[in-house]
Formats: C-alpha cells, structure tokens, sequence
C-alpha cells in the first residue's frame, strides 16, 4: 500500500509569506487589497497561495463575485494559521511587553495642531492616569492627516481627520463636528435670522491655506452654489484665524471643534450645517498591523469597540 502524500514546502524556512499572503487574502477578499495591506505586488501574492494550493493539494478559494472566498479546504487552513501569523508577527511587541510589563513601553500618536489642542487632551489625561508608565509621545503630522508617519512606522496609530482613506489604512470616526460661521459678536451676520450664502458672499473670509481641506470644501461649496466669495486672508491655526476674526478682519467657516467657551465672549458663531458636511475625527491605522496592548488601551479610551482583528482590515484629511 502506498503512503499517504504529506504535503511538504519546498522553501520550509520561509513558510511565514504564503501564509500571511493567504490570511490577508481572506480576510480582505481579494489579491489586489492583500497585496496593498503586505506591501508586495499583486503577482508575488499570487504565486504564494499557488504555492500552498500545490503543497496542500486542495484549492483554497473560490470566487463570488469581486470578491474571493476561502473554500472549506481553506476555512479550515485559516483557522489554523490565522492565530500562528498573527503571533509571529506580535512576538516583537509580545516580547517587550514580557520584559517590561504590560502596562510599560511606549506609544506614538501622530496627529495635526488641531486635534492635539481641542480633542486629544481629555483622553491623554485619561490614559497618564490609568496608564502612569507608558512613554506617550505625540507627534504633529507633517502631512495634513499623519499617514506618512504611519506608513513610516514612525507611528503606532493616528487620530485626526480624513475624507479620502487610502486602501492601505483604516478609518474608524468616532466623533462628528459641525460646520459654524464665526463673526464678531457685533456683525451683521450675528443677528440676521436665517443665513445663506448670498448673505455670507459679500463678506471677506479668513480661511486656512488652500491646501488644506476646509478652504477646499468652502470652494466647492461656493462653486457648487454658484455664489462668489473672497478670501481676503489665508492664515495657519484655528486660534490664529478666531483672533483676527475678533479683530474684525474678516468672517470664517470653521468646524466646532475649535470652539470654546472662551471664545463666546468675543465671538458668534452660526451653523452652517444646510451647505456644508460635518467633519468627523477618529482613527486611523495601518490595515493588518499588530496593535500593542499600549494602543488598544488608547484607542479603548476613544472608542471601546474597535478591537475586533477584521475591524483593522475593513477600510480620511486635514488639519483644518
């Protein structure tokens, strides 16, 4: 009688690829995402799971549409090397957690002027409170969103702002902020009933630079509406843009996310809600990228559910 075939490898000590390439494969449904999320080309993931379907001697998944499923030859492999590739790729962080102890080591946040200032400081306060040992640095982003210092592995995670997220991240928003009109307490606009962007078109407006989202969405909108407007200062900074707002320079559309009760004294603020979008703030993470116990317990402090493993593989912008 002849022996059983036992499917070997023929690359044994490089047998961590093909399985990451086939968990990513199934988890994200498609060879194309697989391949972003490992930094690899498409084909070079492909050529992976062929491997395995040779050395297993089974298919390992089927198509349903756009999307590809695992068959139940590979439901099975999943399950199995699912929990060996995620603890291969945590033993860095797994292991300095042993040697330092849980609630030690350190986190880097990226995050724009404005998230820093307005949002992050209750929840930073929380976690130095319950989390006294952990190193907690917050870096600014140099782009608008902090994505080049994730994709850097400068970064554990972002919290910010995004409107376009890219297929190798994941954005979670979490809070909403509504668009406002801010003028001097004693301007026209404070008081005028109901308020539209014919009555906003003849006021000169203090707007962030161009580059940054909020002056691009006031264009948009503007141009959408068909109704002039003029910039008449591009200027850096909420703090910045409220302060000559009280000055009397000009007027501004800001999220109420910068806005305080100390600015209540000097300024007014409207909803502008009917033209523009809110902006949401949340999370943002590399797709497949291990999450240290320090992380987790920040992100639980934002939002308490986003630590389901899929939620990192299921895929925003600016400052301002």
């Amino acid at each position: 009688m002849t022996d059983p075939v036992t499917p070997r490898f023929p690359y044994k000590s490089d047998r961590l690829k093909p399985l990451r390439a086939f968990c990513q494969t199934v988890r994200l449904g498609s060879v194309s995402r697989a391949a972003e999320a490992l930094y690899v080309s498409q084909p070079a993931i492909s050529l992976q799971l062929q491997a395995l379907e040779r050395e297993l001697g089974t298919p390992l998944f089927e198509r349903s549409g756009r999307r590809l499923l695992p068959t139940r030859e590979g439901e099975v492999l999943y399950e199995l090397a699912q929990p060996l590739v995620e603890g291969l790729d945590a033993l860095p962080v797994a292991f300095r957690d042993k040697v330092s102890g849980l609630d030690a080591g350190e986190l880097n946040i990226a995050a724009n002027s404005s998230t820093i200032l307005y949002l992050l400081p209750p929840i930073v306060d929380a976690f130095r409170r319950h989390h006294p040992d952990v190193r907690l640095t917050l870096h600014p982003a140099i782009s608008a969103d902090g994505t080049d210092l994730l994709r850097a592995d400068t970064v554990d995670l972002a919290v910010g702002s995004m409107l376009d997220v890219p297929g190798d991240l994941s954005y979670e928003p979490v809070y909403q902020f509504e668009p406002m009109l801010i003028t001097p307490r004693d301007h026209p606009l404070a008081v005028k009933k109901k308020l539209t962007l014919q009555d906003i078109s003849p006021h000169g407006l203090i707007l962030p630079p161009r580059r940054q989202v909020t002056y691009r969405l006031v264009d948009l909108v503007f141009q959408q509406a068909r109704v002039p407007y003029t910039v008449v200062l591009e200027v850096g900074g909420w703090e910045v843009i409220k302060q000559y707002v009280a000055m009397g320079m000009g007027v501004s559309i800001v999220s109420s996310i910068c806005l305080t009760e100390a600015d209540q004294d000097k300024l007014a603020a409207r909803s502008l809600a009917e033209y523009f979008p809110s902006r949401s703030y949340g999370v943002v993470v590399r797709r497949g990228k291990f999450l240290s116990p320090q992380a987790r317990a920040f992100i639980g402090l934002i939002r308490p559910d986003l630590f389901h493993p899929r939620d990192h593989d299921e895929g925003g912008d600016s400052e301002r």
